[in-house]
């Protein structure tokens, strides 16, 4: 059983996890529109993995008896500038959402929510992973600079992106 209090921020995470959702299939969409459909699939790749985590949050709160509550998302952009400028606002949002993990881990610790903490460091992990991910696109997008060739071959290289589904806990 967790407190009201960590049902609460846990709900609130699960909100943030959905605009996450919203804000990548957004960015699919924007990247399609333009011509760069590898990006479109790496963006849905990653609306794909949001909704994932939404669901872990949404399956915790059920298991420890209290009631997933769903809120009004925020209408992401819709445009968004070159590919560069997307995966720098990516990884923005990712660190806020990092941000947001570790302040739920806190209070985890503060409350000694023993099971909320074994639940949480998956997602510790999994930001690490993601702010990682968004660095190393960064960092090629900005070595290609304006050409064009280089973008078509970085396009290439994210569209081969699959989406696994996380491994089931043993």
């Amino acid at each position: 059983m967790i407190s009201k209090k960590m049902a609460q921020t846990l709900n609130k995470q699960l909100n943030n996890e959905l605009y996450s959702a919203y804000l990548y299939l957004s960015m699919s969409s924007f990247t399609t529109f333009i011509g760069l459909k590898g990006a479109a699939n790496w963006f849905m790749v990653q609306y794909q993995e949001e909704m994932t985590h939404a669901m872990k949050f949404y399956d915790y709160l059920n298991s420890q008896g209290e009631h997933a509550q769903l809120a009004a998302i925020a209408a992401p952009p819709t445009e968004f500038g070159t590919l560069l400028s997307m995966f720098e606002q990516t990884l923005k949002h990712e660190q806020f959402i990092t941000k947001c993990i570790n302040d739920l881990m806190d209070q985890a610790v503060k409350e000694k929510d023993h099971a909320t903490q074994i639940f949480l460091q998956w997602f510790v992990t999994e930001q690490i992973e993601e702010e990682g991910n968004d660095n190393d696109i960064i960092a090629r997008l900005k070595l290609v600079g304006d050409s064009t060739q280089g973008l078509m071959m970085i396009d290439r290289d994210l569209a081969a992106r699959v989406f696994t589904p996380p491994a089931a806990p043993a």
